[in-house]
């Protein structure tokens, strides 16, 4: 044994090793089998008194993949589209938005890229037309080809997809989901995979929330209230004679409301009975709002868009004040019945952007115990929004983050320093996805999720039975045939073959890397080539002893002839392995994962540690060794 006490500590070593790492998988395993036995209730007492504990167990158990223990796989596109309107801008006509419309049509029949599409479709409409005229950039002038124009929008494109992949990365993380896939797939499209997610909608909102935060001043309520009085007569039916039901006819209504901006809808329907005798569409799905508030009205959230087709009408658009827009509140009114959504005046424009703020945090009001979020903003953010807050006192200030409002508070006083908060959220959980939404950056342009599979977790028990199952025949198949055909030197090789194994889930759980079924069958594959190492040495060690030498100087030369054979074959597999996990995605990054450290687990027990064996065997002479 002289010689080997370097070797039996590495073995020592990286088994104890491996058991570290593999411990809280193991803890992982007993604890589902003790909530699985548990009730409802019970369950949900002992998560909460063991919060922390079960997390960190989860956190430092061996991850499985989306196909073992279920989640959700997101196909999402960028809206290439909308990234080239923007880069437009102002300078956009009515021939730029048809061509862009063709190019967007042709892209998705024909699956080749829009930007390509685009520009041949504006050089076949018009040869001589020049698309500088449309785009302006430090790159771009009047006098830029059309050619450097296309390379720049490639350019504009490419990054679009690169930012738009880190953005979701950086809020799958911030998330929480453990070793998530997310890949490219064609010119504009990036597919998501997110093991063990039990909250689809949730997560939904999390990946196309495009993060454009502004903060907006309001409607004037006066004029918003004569608005809504015009809007109101202008949908006015026959059929009910509503002038007569309210005794004021259309005129003498835009008379009013023209003449006294304090009128008040509400009055003027408290004088009928039942708001379906108006005979008025809008009324069907909205109630009006009083006077002397920013509040257009509320709508029952099935009938939103019944309500965005009525006011989408151009000439109910040119009713409301000028540069004002409606947006929904994030929340709806509270009650027991159904909800309803408010609808908030808006102004279009926005006077201080989500660019400011440097940081965000979720917190909770220290008065109402409502939870919200805590802004601080850069040395201009906070400078423009003292400005905006010192000349708006008394009136309101909408925070509208993806062209929702979160919150529009009545500015009490001026507020320096660049301190803001969004409050008036519906649960911790909301305002935590805000901050993670707002500190990922923003969506370079908006996503869509064009495609969507959610895998079950009863699926993944399946598919880990059927893994598990399948490696637990080619183990017994493996280890029967080497006892039979080599006797003693095949239980050597199937104690080595154990401790490969028990390497490999260590060396996965050591990484943090991700079992999926394709690493499972990567296992199986891997016993097969462990022991086909060991095949090597012992035919090797035969040949040796029909020389007629000795048993120690034939497992000498047996080692020392078949380790050169051994290690190309290995090293050559490795590189296999190495090219499929940096060109693959998805489950074949699993497969060459399990590959690779099966390669290196069973190169260290075939070499190391059955030469230790037989070492003890031969020289200590306490066990007889055949190799048959």
């Amino acid at each position: 044994m002289q010689g080997n006490g370097f070797k039996v500590g590495a073995v020592i070593f990286f088994l104890a090793l491996s058991a570290w790492y593999l411990f809280p998988s193991f803890r992982g395993l007993s604890l589902n089998n003790r909530l699985e036995g548990m009730s409802q209730e019970e369950r949900v007492d002992y998560e909460r008194d063991n919060f922390s504990t079960i997390e960190s167990i989860k956190e430092k158990s061996l991850n499985l993949g989306l196909d073992l223990q279920g989640g959700m796989h997101i196909t999402m596109e960028v809206g290439l589209r909308e990234l080239i309107s923007e880069l437009a801008g102002e300078r956009r006509d009515e021939a730029f938005d048809e061509v862009l419309a063709a190019a967007d049509a042709r892209s998705e029949a024909e699956n080749v890229s829009l930007i390509d599409a685009f520009v041949d479709e504006f050089e076949n409409r018009d040869p001589d037309a020049s698309l500088s005229r449309y785009f302006r950039s430090e790159e771009i002038t009047r006098r830029s080809s059309n050619s450097e124009v296309t390379q720049y929008l490639q350019v504009q494109g490419a990054d679009a997809i690169e930012r738009a992949m880190q953005v979701i990365r950086n809020r799958v993380d911030r998330f929480g989901v453990t070793e998530p896939s997310i890949q490219t797939q064609g010119s504009r499209r990036i597919v998501v995979e997110l093991p063990g997610i039990d909250d689809p909608e949730r997560v939904r909102a999390l990946l196309k929330g495009t993060a454009r935060l502004g903060f907006h001043l309001m409607a004037d309520p006066g004029e918003l209230n004569s608005s809504l009085q015009r809007i109101i007569s202008y949908y006015e039916v026959d059929i009910a004679s509503p002038a007569d039901s309210l005794d004021v006819g259309e005129e003498e209504i835009n008379e009013e409301a023209e003449s006294d901006t304090s009128f008040d809808v509400s009055q003027l329907l408290a004088e009928t009975e039942d708001l379906d005798d108006v005979g008025n569409p809008l009324l069907d799905v909205l109630i009006p709002a009083g006077q002397g508030t920013v509040v257009f009205g509320e709508v029952a959230a099935q009938d939103t868009a019944a309500f965005d087709a009525l006011m989408a009408d151009p000439e109910v658009q040119a009713m409301l004040p000028r540069d004002i827009e409606l947006r929904y509140d994030a929340n709806p009114s509270s009650g027991s019945g159904p909800e309803y959504f408010p609808v908030l005046a808006v102004n279009m424009n926005i006077e201080l952007s989500g660019d400011a703020i440097t940081d965000a945090r979720a917190d909770f009001d220290p008065q109402t115990n409502q939870p919200l979020v805590d802004m601080e903003m850069n040395s201009e953010g906070a400078r423009i929004w003292s400005r905006l807050t010192g000349a708006n006192v008394g009136k309101n200030v909408a925070i509208v983050l993806d062209g929702v409002v979160y919150s529009y508070p009545t500015v009490i006083g001026q507020i320096s320093g660049g301190r803001s908060q969004i409050t008036g959220l519906a649960s911790q959980e909301e305002s935590e996805d805000i901050v993670t939404v707002l500190k990922s950056g923003a969506l370079p342009a908006p996503v869509e999720i064009v495609e969507e599979r959610t895998v079950g977790p009863s699926l993944g028990v399946v598919a880990r039975k059927a893994g598990f199952t399948s490696l637990m025949v080619g183990l017994t198949i493996v280890v029967l045939f080497m006892i039979v055909y080599y006797r003693a030197g095949g239980m050597v090789a199937d104690m080595a073959l154990i401790i490969n194994i028990i390497f490999i889930m260590g060396i996965l759980a050591g990484f943090n890397a991700t079992l999926t079924l394709p690493g499972i069958a990567g296992i199986v594959l891997t016993i097969g080539m462990a022991v086909d190492a060991n095949v090597l040495i012992f035919e090797r060690i035969r040949e040796e002893q029909s020389t007629g030498k000795t048993l120690k100087a034939s497992i000498d030369g047996g080692y020392s002839k078949a380790l050169s054979a051994i290690i190309d074959a290995n090293i050559t597999t490795f590189f296999v392995g190495l090219i499929l996990y940096s060109f693959g995605v998805g489950p074949i990054q699993g497969f060459a994962v399990t590959l690779m450290a099966g390669i290196l687990a069973s190169l260290f027990s075939a070499i190391v540690f059955t030469r230790i064996i037989f070492d003890y065997a031969v020289i200590g002479r306490r066990l007889s060794v055949n190799f048959g």
